[in-house]
């Protein structure tokens, strides 16, 4: 239990650490743009940089982390990172920000590379969503954290004390992440071949479900982040002329997204994964849809629910990657990297398409392009749904006893996770394509073990 508490208090940190450095020049957009002299679409390069160099290098992190380790990629990343966001804050000029920027994506990588590979290896199956959900939960903390510091500390001083108060952030998280994050219990490492190291990839990309899920991830972000990076200008603009820090209050919303991906790790162990994601499309449409009114309460509502709904279909999305990795028989780590990968793209690409539709056509033109967007997550969704249960899983599964009936050859309980991989490997190799996950839950009121079967 003590090593569980602190995983999830190292890998919330984490999250908070990297989403803040990752999106803390969000808020002061309107300020770089004035300073440097460039367009509001320019302007959001040092966002889509970023983004761009943390989607290249996970496709490099993820396989390397399974030769090198999990934790050693994350101490490294997260103080790395806040080197980078503090020579950020003094950079001389347009273009040498840009380039620190691009270099703070290329740092940043390797704790979303490994992050729910780790809890996937160290944590036992019934509690992996949950702890998924937290960590989701502390990049959605991070995320506000970075944008609201840097607004109110820009609003008083300037731009560069505002991203140099974020990088002292993201360096106290990582001081913390060094000192609770126990090391790597259950991770093997593979040899460093490229050759390998290419098939881990290339079978992490042949999965149809997998594809599904990067997917998902693309789009579900595309539409956040289309909606929060032209919301800056919105609000600063009539009839609202809001002030840096009265924009960066709106982002104290975030907190109903750490709530959402929190509760949508129980949801999905309850209702499956796959309605929760559907519920959380529609939840994140209606948010959406709900920034078009003209009343600043609703258009600030209406964030609230966009939120909630995107964290909730990306905590349940992103914690599905490594439990249909391992059911496929492919590497966690190159499917999460690939993930990873299709989220920040979808980042990246419409991140920088809303400048362009708020250019072009104004807050309409950016509600649509993120709408389509969650349309097409939805219908990703739909190409998840549940197979029929195969007949080998119709029968009770006596087969899965508790750690107390199971004799080792040494004469100990052969422990419960590793009796119930045995299990699920069996079962996933009998139905084929289909994602099964075997385990035993505790009954609250009798407190004995009963084997159940998960969803896909």
């Amino acid at each position: 239990m003590s090593s569980y508490r602190r995983i999830l208090v190292a890998l919330f940190a984490a999250g908070v650490a990297t989403f803040a450095l990752l999106y803390s020049t969000q808020a002061v957009l309107p300020e770089l743009s004035a300073e440097f002299g460039v367009s509001a679409g320019a302007s959001t390069l040092t966002l889509s940089l970023s983004t761009v160099g943390l989607g290249v290098t996970l496709l490099v992190a993820g396989p390397l982390s399974e030769a090198f380790g999990r934790t050693r990629l994350i101490h490294a990343s997260l103080t790395l990172s806040g080197l980078v966001a503090l020579a950020c804050a003094v950079a001389p000029g347009w273009h040498t920000l840009l380039a620190l920027r691009l270099l703070e994506g290329i740092t940043l990588a390797g704790l979303p590379a490994v992050a729910t590979a780790y809890l996937r290896e160290e944590l036992d199956a019934a509690v992996q969503a949950r702890a998924v959900g937290l960590y989701v939960g502390g990049t959605a903390m991070g995320g506000m954290a970075g944008r609201l510091v840097s607004a109110i500390v820009t609003d008083a001083t300037n731009w560069r004390w505002g991203l140099a108060a974020t990088a002292a952030l993201g360096l106290l998280c990582a001081l913390v992440v060094r000192l609770a994050l126990p090391p790597s219990r259950r991770f093997v490492p593979v040899p460093a071949r490229p050759r390998q190291l290419a098939g881990l990839i290339r079978r992490a990309a042949s999965d149809p479900r997998l594809l599904a899920l990067y997917a998902i991830g693309c789009c579900a972000m595309g539409a956040f982040i289309a909606t929060f990076n032209t919301l800056a200008f919105r609000l600063t603009a009539p009839p609202y002329g809001l002030s840096l820090t009265a924009v960066g209050l709106t982002f104290l919303v975030y907190p109903v997204g750490a709530l959402g991906s929190a509760v949508s790790g129980r949801l999905a162990d309850r209702f499956g994964r796959q309605v929760v994601l559907l519920v959380g499309c529609v939840v994140t449409g209606a948010g959406i849809a709900l920034t078009l009114a003209g009343p600043l309460v609703i258009l600030v509502a209406g964030l609230a629910v966009l939120t909630a709904g995107f964290f909730t279909v990306h905590g349940v999305a992103s914690g599905w990657v490594p439990a249909r990795a391992h059911a496929a028989g492919v590497a966690s780590g190159p499917a999460a990297s690939l993930y990873l990968v299709g989220y920040y793209a979808g980042s990246s690409l419409f991140g920088n398409a809303a400048a362009g539709a708020w250019s072009a056509g104004g807050w309409a033109a950016v509600v649509g392009l993120a709408l389509a967007l969650v349309l097409m997550c939805a219908a990703a969704a739909l190409r998840l749904r549940p197979l029929p249960t195969p007949p080998q899983l119709t029968k009770p599964l006596a087969a899965v006893p508790s750690a107390a009936k199971v004799p080792a050859a040494s004469g100990g309980p052969v422990p419960v996770a590793a009796e119930r991989d045995r299990a699920a490997s069996e079962a996933a190799g009998a139905a084929g394509d289909v994602a099964v996950q075997l385990g035993e839950r505790r009954n609250p009121r009798s407190g004995r073990y009963v084997a159940a079967a998960a969803r896909q």
